[in-house]
């Protein structure tokens, strides 16, 4: 374990975190001996993903990898190029005057990201919420998946919370602080964790419907 925990690297590690997981915890356990293996879900890091993050808010999975595809043909994935295109030449592409306002956000905020790698949890989001257009969900997701962070938790994610309160046997679906208070017991391995509950809830959606 170094100074910035556990780092995520392959599937061997996820099934460390999962098996502790199902050690620690009944119900986990269960999840885990229906989900089976959990997938590594690890992506790249970088400008491109988080711009690839703010494009995908608030639109369907086929339009977000619609624009997305065309404005890597346009080479609007490099922040150079989001600064000197002009607002209409974005939008043609595909961008609301929203996310226009937000990419330039992101091209002009000069993240080192290099240096997020090495940085604590904290700092990471810290850095990445300053920039306008990323909450605390998108930096959480990129610490997660694109740093491999192995100790963070999303908690206000619906998915999370509907498969919480599924497993759990909740009355009630968990308010983002009330899961975030409840995810402390997966410490050190949260975003395991937070696999387990992605892969059980589309295991349980299927199953009876998550209401």
């Amino acid at each position: 374990m170094s100074e910035i925990g556990y780092i995520i690297t392959s599937d061997a590690c996820v099934a460390r975190g999962a098996q502790w997981l199902a050690d620690e915890d009944e119900a986990m356990a269960r999840a885990y001996a229906l989900t089976g293996p959990l997938p590594l879900r690890l992506k790249p890091d970088g400008f491109a993903e988080l711009l690839s993050a703010i494009v995908s808010q608030q639109v369907s999975v086929a339009s977000a990898r619609a624009i997305w595809g065309r404005m890597v043909a346009a080479g609007m994935d490099d922040p150079a190029n989001i600064l000197r295109a002009s607002d209409e030449a974005l939008r043609a592409i595909g961008l609301s005057r929203q996310k226009v306002k937000y990419a330039r956000a992101l091209a002009e905020a000069g993240i080192d990201f290099a240096a997020l790698r090495r940085a604590p949890e904290p700092q990471i989001i810290k850095t990445l919420t300053a920039v306008s257009g990323i909450g605390v969900w998108t930096a959480e997701i990129y610490t997660m998946f694109s740093l491999g962070r192995a100790d963070i938790f999303p908690a206000g994610d619906l998915a999370l919370q509907e498969a919480a309160r599924d497993l759990y046997a909740l009355p009630e679906r968990p308010k983002e602080r009330a899961l975030r208070e409840m995810a402390q017991r997966w410490s050190p391995w949260r975003s395991v964790a937070a696999r387990m509950l992605f892969a059980y809830y589309h295991v349980a959606k299927q199953r009876e419907g998550i209401r």
